[in-house]
This record gives C-alpha cells, structure tokens and sequence, in this order.
C-alpha cells in the first residue's frame, strides 16, 4: 500500500472511527434516468416496491437534500463527469441523437483522475454526451471518435444516445454492436430518408407505444422517435432488452475488473421515454408502464450487488445510486402514466419536476453504501453531484490541485456521513439559475414559460425575483423576496460572483 494511500486510510480512520485500513474501494456509480424523489419506496413511495434499492438505503446513507447539476440529462450528467456547472459552458444543453461529444477529451474527468489511481474504467448504459468531433458528421458504420476513451474510460457499452432518439443502437468501445455492412446506417435531424416511415405519417406501424406528444419521427421496434435513421436494422435494439443488455455487460465489467480496482459508471434508461419495459415486470406495479420501469430499474440494482457479492468484492465496493435530474409523467409517449399516477407523487412533497426550476427539478435520491465502512442513517447535509470528482479524487487519492476543476469540492466526509451540513450552497439551472443553502432558496428572473401543459410541469420562471425559506415552505409556494431584501441582495451577489468565474464559453 503506497504512503499517500496509508495517509488517506489514517484520516478515514480518525474521522470516521474506522478500526482499521482499508483497502482502495470499488466504485459503482448507479444513475437512473428520470427517476423522482419519491419514485422509490424508501423515499416514501407506496404504491410502488424497490426492495434492492431500499436494501442499500437501510445498510447506507439515504441523503434527503441531494441534487443532480442539472434539470435535465445531459447538462446534468455533464456536471457529473467533470465537476463543472454545465451552465458555464454552451452546448451542455439536451443533445440530439447525432451530437458531437460534448466533453473536451482535453478535460479533467471522473475516469480519467480514477485511472491516474489504478482503477479499470467502464461506463455502460445511457451515454446522451454526444460522440464524434462534428454534430451530424459521424460514421456509424466505423469506429466513433473522441468518445467514452477519450475522456477516460478504458471500456464502454452504451446507447448511443438515449431511448427515445434516433440511432437506437448499442455502441460498445465506440463502434455500433451487431452492425452488418451491407446495411450501414443513416441518420439525419433535419429531413427524412425517402421511403422511411414515420410516426406522423404510419401510426398503423406504431404496434408498442404512440406519441402523446412530438417523438413521431422514425419508428424503431414499433415505437416512434426523435430524428430520422435509415438502415441498421441488424444492430436495432428493443426497448423491453434494454435493461436486460445493458445490466449484463455491467456484470460482465464487474466479472473481468474484480481482481483489482475499478469504476464502474452504470447508467439505466429507466425511468426515461419511451418505458417499454420488459414483459416479466408488466403489472408489478399498478401504474402502468412507468411503475413498472421503476420495478425494472429495481432488479437492475439487485444483479448489479449479485455480482459484487459472487465476486467476493460487496465489502469493498462503494455504491452510490442517484437519478440525473427529477421526474416527469408525460414526456412524450401515451403510456397512462399520467392516468394511473393516482395518489403516487414521484416529486415527493416538492414542487416542479424535470425542467422545472422549483426543488424537485434537481432534488433527487441520492444514496451511499459501502458495507460495514459506513453508518446506517439519513442525512440531510446539502450534496450535489458536481463533487463526484473532488470526492472520489480524494477516496483515490489523487491531487487534483493543479487540475481544471472549476466547481467540485471534497465531500467525503459528507458522502460518509460525517458532515451533516455539506456544501454551504449550490447552483441550480433549469430555464434560469437557482442558488440554494441550507435554508433558502432563490430562482433569478427570467422569461421561460411558467407552465409546460405537455408535461403538465410547473417550470419555476418569473419575472421577478423569487425566494423561498425552505426549512418552512418546502413546495415552494411563499415568495417572501420583497420581506427579505437582505438575503435577495446576498445570493444575488454569490450568483454574480460565480457567473464572474466563467459562463457562456465555448467547448
């Protein structure tokens, strides 16, 4: 074991009373998609059952103000990846299916500051970061580069985007899986292949789900997308093998990687459109088929702790489990989703949802396990999965002082239940920029719509300035900004300060 390694086991032991070194952790970095604050029975779901997830809660930290960087998927899994806000950078907003990779493989990344400590790399499931050096210039039908190596990770199995754009192909080390050259695929977000049928024009084609709203381009296994494709039709995935597919090269990376440390950067499709899950969890639950994506994402994390504990790594292995933003009911696909919801609230008590501004855009499950390192309780520090990096840097022990890392800060001692205070506060964005502490809670003015009527998702926007107190007013429905121009004044100023750190710059 190396001094610097030694040290780190020394201050873990002192801080958190452990009774002896540790050796360097495995790390599975489990992320839903889309999944609410209350989506999960430990979070006080009822009307749905996540035993496996709720197994690590109770054996783990269950953080109770936890937020994504985002409110939606790719800035947010941006901010992750690198630890920086992706509102300081342009073009970290929802990618098309044929963007071009949105990190700068000359960035700091998670992987890439685990590789420095020796760690074995993987990222499996939903990618949604873009591959290629040029939007629209890919060559699916040859090896995709800068991609998942580029920026650190030495294995990768994903969607090439995410499940409801357009290609609906696996990519695995960067070239499409099941590809036969006689078919090469084409793939186009201004205009249709000639012949190609669409969801607007087909619906007779549409034989799993139909569109609610939008997502009525190209059909893929009876299901319409965002964008054109054309050819392919060998590497096609189908939606209700999503989880199985992506779940098993996860525990084939845990299988090969077991005798020496790794990262494992697992990213399910569940809950996220079009929720096609697959036939065996149909009615698990009575909310149709995103209760049972939900029972889907459940088994996922079950096989994925089989594996640890069948490899003998479960006590060494730090698990975390969040989601990349908050919940939404209806995003495109007519799945009675919004019919069935009935008394189940996947944004818990907060207000808003994915998009939105208010808390539950961003507030997430977010939980921590590493069995018998780590305390069973719940935490209510303030957390945010922009210090992913400087976090784990510090687990792995990798100085990261010299590095670009413009936003993520250490929280280990947090992460481990030590600090019940966490980040003294943290920036939001949605339409505009939030900034939250302990306490309060501010969403800058801006123009965005307040209401979106196809997600049925209260955004959050204004005109005016906006301030909540939220240790009284949790939903977010007293704007006290005019009683309280101090505090306005105060994080308005933080606010500006951070913007004066660098935003609006290109990749």
């Amino acid at each position: 074991m190396n001094k610097i390694f030694s040290a780190l086991s020394l201050g873990l032991m002192t801080s958190t009373g452990f009774a002896q070194q540790i050796a360097k952790p495995n790390i599975v970095f489990i992320y839903a998609d889309d999944l609410g604050f209350g989506d999960l029975s430990c979070y006080g779901a009822t009307r749905v059952q996540t035993p496996n997830v709720d197994g690590l809660a109770r054996d783990g930290i269950r953080f109770v103000n936890a937020h994504s960087a985002a409110a939606t998927s790719t800035p947010s899994r941006y901010g992750l990846l690198t630890g920086e806000y992706p509102w300081r950078r342009n073009g970290t907003g929802i990618a098309a299916g044929d963007a071009a990779l949105i990190i700068n493989p000359e960035r700091c990344t998670v992987p890439k500051i685990l590789k420095e400590a020796g760690y074995a790399t993987g990222a499996v499931g939903k990618w949604h970061l873009g591959l290629g050096s040029e939007t629209g210039k890919q060559d699916w039908n040859d090896k995709i580069t800068p991609g998942p190596k580029e920026i650190g990770f030495d294995y990768s199995y994903i969607m090439a985007a995410t499940a409801d754009r357009v290609p609906c192909v696996f990519v695995e080390n960067q070239r499409v899986v099941g590809l036969d050259p006689r078919d090469p695929i084409q793939v186009s977000y201004t205009k249709n292949f000639p012949g190609e049928p669409t969801g607007k024009n087909n619906p007779e084609l549409l034989t799993k789900l139909r569109p609610s709203h939008g997502h009525d381009m190209s059909i893929v296994n009876g299901i319409s997308r965002i964008g054109y494709m054309k050819g392919g039709k060998s590497a096609l995935w189908k939606d209700e093998n999503i989880a199985d597919s992506i779940t098993a090269h996860a525990v084939k990376f845990i299988e090969a990687n077991k005798d020496n440390p790794f990262f494992l950067y697992f990213a399910t499709n569940d809950v996220h459109v079009p929720r096609y899950p697959n036939s065996r969890f149909w009615g698990k639950t009575d909310m149709g088929f995103r209760g049972d994506a939900i029972v889907q994402f459940d088994w996922s994390v079950g096989e994925i702790v089989k594996a640890l504990e069948s490899a003998g790594i479960r006590e060494n292995t730090l698990i975390i489990i969040t989601s990349d933003n908050g919940p939404v009911v209806d995003d495109g696909y007519a799945d009675q989703a919004v019919e069935k919801l009935m008394n189940h609230k996947p944004w818990g008590p907060f207000r808003g949802g994915k998009y939105s501004t208010f808390e539950a855009g961003t507030r997430v499950p977010f939980i921590v396990n590493w069995q018998g390192k780590i305390a069973s309780k719940k935490s209510e520090a303030l957390v945010s999965q922009i210090d992913l990096l400087a976090t784990l840097a510090r687990l792995a022990c990798v100085d990261i002082s010299a590095k670009e890392v413009a936003d993520s800060r250490d929280q280990l001692d947090a992460w481990l239940g030590h600090d019940e205070k966490g980040r003294d506060y943290i920036i939001g964005s949605a339409d505009g920029l939030t900034i939250l502490t302990w306490q309060w809670k501010y969403i800058e003015p801006n123009n965005g719509a307040a209401y979106n009527p196809l997600t049925h998702t209260e955004l959050g926007n204004d005109w005016h300035d906006q301030l909540y107190d939220m240790l009284h007013d949790r939903g977010e429905y007293d704007n006290v900004a005019t009683e309280n121009p101090l505090i306005v004044r105060f994080l308005k100023e933080i606010l500006q300060e951070e913007k004066s750190k660098g935003i609006g710059l290109s990749l």
